[in-house]
């Protein structure tokens, strides 16, 4: 089931698993994204959802501001898909550069999430474009170790899977297991389709979804170079060396204890007896707090973002 992403030489590259990701991808679309200026509008030309269904859907789950603990293992988890991480670690965009410029990189990414979960289409639409812009420049190059463009459907799939796959477990840890339904496993295609991963390649079910999963994880390698900036990360070292010497231990237990056992062992993680109890006893603590927090709270800094997006296309700020 794992796919790769698609060369612009290719006649045709098809994930042909109907049932869950049955998108055909062409040449004509590889053309499209793999432009100068590629249309950030894009959808593979055998979509059958059109742009503005898939900015109507709804996301109708909790949000929880305080699943923000889990952000650094999440973003491990993405990049350690080879062309997600080479397309972050070798990014022009310095912009958007996390080791450079944390604040707004962080801010960008949350807002995404706001906006795909929380935002209306118009919302959804600005934004997309907004990001498009940036994307437009992550493609890869001749001495890239790998081959990837931020605007590969394919890739968008796997970090919406992620992402998606970070709202379940925050959902667990800290919220209502029930809420956790096929019907809100669907509405996380948003994660994707707000950019221009289409709706049917998004898994059908669950089931197809853990499938999808299991099996993109097994074949995963994180090289070396990749390894090493993820731990960075994972210590939140881009937040600079006295704030890393204080706190990044604390970062690594969240970053160590939030990763499925598999990506521990990819990342050559150890999750030590004294680190395990702090985790859980951090999740308790929180899962409590959690508990009483009125929804405004609860959803910050989500719904905050949101808030700020919204001024800044009133007032033809830049919203990335």
């Amino acid at each position: 089931m794992t796919t790769e992403p698609i060369s612009a030489d290719a006649d045709t590259a098809v994930d042909a698993d109907e049932g869950a990701r049955g998108v055909a991808l062409t040449a004509a679309d590889a053309a499209v994204y793999d432009a100068p200026q590629p249309d950030t509008e894009y959808l593979p030309r055998a979509a059958r959802t059109s742009r503005a269904e898939l900015d109507a859907l709804r996301w109708t789950g909790d949000i929880h501001g305080i699943g923000l603990t889990a952000g650094s293992a999440n973003v491990v988890m993405q990049l350690a898909l080879p062309a997600v991480g080479y397309g972050v670690y070798e990014s022009r965009v310095d912009s958007g550069n996390l080791f450079k410029h944390p604040i707004k990189r962080t801010r960008t990414t949350l807002t995404y999430i706001a906006v795909a979960t929380m935002g209306s289409p118009e919302d959804r639409k600005a934004y997309r474009r907004a990001v498009g812009r940036a994307h437009a420049q992550v493609r890869s190059t001749e001495s890239s170790p790998v081959e990837y463009n931020a605007f590969d459907p394919k890739l968008q799939l796997w970090v919406a899977a992620c992402m998606y796959k970070g709202l379940e477990d925050i959902a667990r840890t800290y919220g209502d297991e029930s809420a956790i339904t096929e019907d809100l496993y669907r509405q996380g295609a948003l994660m994707g389709t707000t950019l221009q991963m289409p709706l049917e390649m998004w898994p059908a079910t669950r089931a197809d979804f853990e499938e999808y999963w299991q099996e993109t994880v097994a074949s995963l390698e994180i090289d070396p170079v990749i390894r090493d900036h993820l731990k960075s990360i994972g210590r939140a070292e881009f937040m600079g060396p006295l704030f890393t010497r204080l706190f990044g231990w604390w970062f690594e237990i969240l970053t160590i204890g939030f990763l499925p056992p598999e990506f521990r062992d990819k990342m050559d993680y150890t999750f030590r007896p004294w680190q395990r109890l702090l985790f859980t006893a951090h999740n308790r603590i929180a899962r409590f707090v959690a508990r009483y927090l009125p929804k405004p709270l609860a959803e910050f800094p989500y719904n905050v973002l949101l808030t700020d997006v919204r001024w800044r296309m009133r007032t033809g700020r830049p919203l990335v």
